[in-house]
C-alpha cells in the first residue's frame, strides 16, 4: 500500500524532533512529501519512520542550502519509503559484475557463551587477528566450531573484556534493562541527538557560483573524509551526491574492504596518506588549507595526535565544518571503544527487543548505521547554511554517535522526541528491485541503490562512479 501524506503523526513525530535537533525552524518540515509504504524495512521497533526521518531531514537541510546558493525559494523536497529501505539496506543490494558481496565475515556472528549470548564483528583481518589472540587460538586451529568452543565456556562479559582487552570487537547481548544500567548508557543518554557547538571566529571559504545542469547545493564544497565501514562514508557518499569534492583519506596499512568501498564510494575519489610520516602529514595540511568539511569515523581522541581534533583544526583552518562520528559517544567509559552497528545493536537492547534474550534478532538494516550517516550529512549541510547566514562564523563542529541514535530509535533518551508509529513486524517485505540503478565503473558493472535524497531540480544519480580504492591524487579538483 501506497499514500502520499503531509499529516501523518508519526511522520511529524520523527522528522519535526531532527530537524529541531540539528536548529532547524519548524515550519520548514512542512516543505517535506512522504511517499508513505507499509511494507518496506518491518520490525518491532519504528525503523521506518527512524530511516524516513532521518533522510527527510537531510532533504530539507540540502534544499534549504540549494535556496541560499541560488538566492530563490526552497525547491520541493521528498522522501519515499522505497527509495529509504534501497538505500538503508545498499550493501545487500549492491552487485558487481553479478557477484553478490560477502556483508558478514564467518567470525562476524552471535556466539553462545556460558550465560547467554555475544556478538563478534572480524570481517577486517586485523581484528579477526585480535579475536583469536584473546581466545589463544592459531590461525590454523580458527575455525567456526573452535571459536564457539572457547566462547561457551566464558561469561557473556568476561568475553567482551578479554576480546576488547586485545583490541578486538565483542558484545555481549543485554537487554534494554540491562543496558539502562550501564554507566554508558547514562552517559549516551545525556547527549543530544545531534551535538553542535561553535568554535573561535573565522569566515567560511567563498563558494564558486553554481553550474547549469541539476542543482547541486554542496557543489565546491571540498570535503575531506576520514571515515570507514558505513555511517561516516554514508555521510559523505551523500555530500558527494550534492555536488562536494570528496576526498576520502586512509592509512595506506588499512585498506577498506572492495565490497564495502564499492557500495559507498560513489561520487568520491581515494587516495591514502601515512599522517605518522613528515610526507603524509605535510599533504594532508596542503589539503586542510583549501577544505570546507572534514568529516571522522575513528574513536573520539583516536586522530587528535594527528592535530585533528576540533580545537586544533579550529586554530589552524577557521572557519571549517567538522563533522565526528562514533560508535558509544564521546563520554563515559566505553566513549574510546571501537564500535559497529550490529555491536550497538546487542548492547543497547535492539537485538533482544528484535528477537529475545534466548534467541537475538537484528533490525531489517544497519539502521543505527546509515540513519546516523544522514543525520551526519543533514548537519554538515547545516553547518554550511548556518555560518553564511547567521552573521556568527567560526568553525562549527557536530557530533553524533550510534548509541544515541540507537536511544532514539528505542525511545530511551527522547522523551517527547521518541519516533512515533509502529515497527510493522509481520508486513510484507517491500522488494526494491525496480527501483536499483545500473552503472558502469572501473570496479565493474554495478547494481547499486540509488540515493534517497530527492528534491525539485536536484541530482538523482551521483556524477561519478567508485574508482580503486586508495587511486587518487591527494589534491583538490
Amino acid at each position: 500500500m501506497t499514500q502520499l501524506s503531509l499529516a501523518g503523526a508519526e511522520f511529524r513525530a520523527g522528522t519535526a524532533y531532527a530537524w529541531a535537533a540539528l536548529g532547524g525552524a519548524p515550519e520548514s518540515v512542512a516543505r517535506l512529501s512522504p511517499v508513505v509504504r507499509d511494507d518496506t524495512l518491518a520490525a518491532r521497533l519504528p525503523v521506518r519512520a527512524l530511516a524516513r526521518a532521518c533522510v527527510g531531514v537531510c532533504t530539507l537541510a540540502a534544499a534549504e542550502l540549494a535556496a541560499l546558493r541560488t538566492g530563490g525559494t526552497v525547491p520541493h523536497a521528498r522522501v519515499d519509503d522505497g527509495a529509504v529501505a534501497a538505500a538503508f539496506t545498499s550493501e545487500r543490494h549492491l552487485l558487481v559484475d553479478g557477484r553478490a558481496p560477502v556483508t558478514f565475515a564467518p567470525l562476524s556472528r552471535f556466539w553462545r557463551t556460558a550465560d547467554g549470548w555475544v556478538r563478534t564483528h572480524a570481517n577486517y583481518p586485523h581484528h579477526r587477528e585480535r579475536l583469536l589472540a584473546a581466545l589463544g587460538l592459531p590461525e590454523s586451529a580458527a575455525t567456526v566450531d573452535a571459536v564457539a568452543a572457547r566462547l561457551s565456556a566464558l561469561p557473556g562479559v568476561e568475553a567482551e573484556d578479554a576480546v576488547y582487552a586485545a583490541g578486538g570487537l565483542a558484545v555481549a547481548l543485554r537487554t534494554p534493562r540491562e543496558w539502562a544500567a550501564h554507566p554508558q548508557a547514562a552517559a549516551v543518554a545525556r547527549l543530544p541527538l545531534v551535538a553542535r557547538e561553535r568554535l573561535g571566529g573565522g569566515a567560511p571559504r567563498a563558494l564558486p557560483p553554481l553550474a547549469d545542469g541539476p542543482l547541486l547545493p554542496a557543489s565546491g564544497v571540498r570535503v575531506l573524509d576520514l571515515t570507514r565501514v558505513i555511517a561516516g562514508p554514508v555521510a559523505t557518499r551523500t555530500l558527494a551526491l550534492l555536488g562536494a569534492d570528496v576526498l576520502r583519506v586512509d592509512p595506506p596499512h588499512c585498506p577498506e574492504l572492495p565490497d564495502q568501498h564499492a557500495d559507498t564510494g560513489f561520487g568520491k575519489r581515494s587516495t591514502t596518506l601515512d599522517l605518522g610520516g613528515r610526507a603524509g602529514l605535510r599533504t594532508f595540511e596542503e589539503l586542510l588549507a583549501g577544505a570546507d568539511v572534514v568529516v571522522t569515523g575513528y574513536r573520539p581522541g583516536a586522530l587528535d595526535r594527528f592535530g585533528l581534533s576540533p580545537e586544533a583544526l579550529a586554530e589552524r583552518r577557521p572557519g571549517l565544518v567538522v563533522a565526528q562520528l562514533s560508535a558509544w559517544g564521546a563520554r563515559g567509559p566505553w566513549a574510546h571503544r571501537r564500535g559497529f552497528d550490529s555491536l550497538v545493536q546487542v548492547a543497547t537492547g535492539i537485538a533482544a527487543l528484535e528477537g529475545s534474550p534466548e534467541r537475538p534478532g537484528a533490525l531489517p538494516a544497519q539502521a543505527l548505521d546509515h540513519g546516523t550517516g544522514y543525520l551526519l550529512a543533514a548537519a554538515v549541510l547545516r553547518a554550511l547554511t548556518g555560518q553564511r547566514t547567521d552573521g556568527a562564523g567560526g568553525t562549527r563542529v557536530a557530533r553524533l554517535a550510534l548509541a544515541r541514535t540507537a536511544g532514539w530509535l528505542t525511545g530511551t533518551a527522547d522523551g517527547d522526541g521518541a519516533l512515533g508509529g509502529a515497527g510493522g513486524a509481520g508486513s510484507a517485505a517491500h522488494d526494491p528491485v525496480d527501483l536499483l540503478a545500473h552503472t558502469d565503473s572501473p570496479l565493474g558493472r554495478l547494481r547499486h541503490a540509488p540515493p534517497p535524497v530527492a528534491f525539485t531540480g536536484g541530482p538523482v544519480n551521483w556524477a561519478r562512479p567508485p574508482g580503486p580504492w586508495g587511486a587518487d591524487a591527494p589534491v583538490w579538483r
